[in-house]
């Protein structure tokens, strides 16, 4: 498939695209570029120890840009691993925390968001499967909490978003919409960027962290992507990444991105 990037039509004269058209995910990457929002090393210095449902207890020590993570009670408890990771203060004492841990299909990326105010830990691990043959992707959602700060209370599902359309602006060249239609399902379309013309309807998940934000997680159904973001409306500011197999290179692709969004639209339906 042409990862060349198609014309930059007004969405008036865009037409549907087949999914055998449509690009390779890597053609994404030139077009997001690096996060605009500086990382946060406020979270370096003592080990966080944080308590998850399953009984695991995971250290993990921030220093120079990289974490250390280790399973210190639970499962596996002894193994360990160093990987970079990239923090970023989604509204102070709010962090979302992203790294990549092993390589090729066993590789999986963890984002972690951490109220410091109450302990609360939500984490979403995606990673690689095989679904007949074909190299898909699958993300569990884990809670915890900081040792020490409390019991264990996972986030709650939310309908926020439901009615919502957004207009998202990832960087200058690369803008999407995503039109929420119920609790468990988005429409995303590309307006303009590499995958200009590109949309699809997909199953979501969407969690209340604060008020007026929410994590939000989707799984594409055409092309093996894996999304987690969070979703300030009040501030009208994103942070997430995409974590992507990119078939023709065999490779992964690891998009962390932010973006400035506007509310186009917030439609109240019908009692009756």
């Amino acid at each position: 498939m042409s990862t060349t990037t198609p014309p930059q039509l007004a969405p008036a004269e865009q037409h549907y695209v087949p999914t055998d058209q449509w690009p390779d995910v890597t053609a994404m990457l030139e077009g997001f570029g690096e996060p605009s929002l500086p990382a946060s090393s406020s979270l370096e210095g003592a080990p966080l120890d944080v308590r998850f449902e399953n009984g695991w207890i995971i250290r993990h020590t921030f220093q120079d840009g990289r974490v250390t993570w280790t399973i210190t009670d639970g499962e596996g408890a002894g193994q360990t691993g160093t990987h970079p990771y990239r923090a970023v203060e989604v509204r102070p004492g709010i962090f979302f925390v992203d790294f990549v841990k092993g390589e090729g299909v066993r590789s999986s990326d963890l984002s972690m968001v951490l109220d410091t105010s109450d302990g609360r830990v939500t984490v979403a691990d995606s990673s690689f499967i095989d679904r007949d043959g074909r190299v898909r992707m699958s993300t569990a959602i884990l809670s915890g909490r900081v040792v020490g700060t409390g019991e264990i209370e996972p986030r709650r599902r939310t309908s926020e978003l439901v009615g919502k359309r957004i207009y998202y602006r990832y960087s200058p060249t690369e803008h999407y919409e995503h039109i929420y239609l119920n609790a468990g399902t988005f429409v995303w379309h590309c307006v303009r960027g590499a995958e200009v013309g590109l949309a699809d309807a997909d199953p979501v998940q969407v969690f209340e962290l604060a008020d007026g934000i929410v994590l939000l997680h989707w799984s594409e159904t055409v092309m093996p992507v894996e999304s987690i973001v969070t979703i300030d409306l009040t501030n009208q500011r994103s942070i997430g990444r995409m974590f992507c197999w990119d078939g023709p290179t065999l490779d992964t692709v690891h998009i962390p991105f932010d973006s400035r969004f506007t509310i186009l639209d917030d439609t109240p339906y019908p009692a009756e």
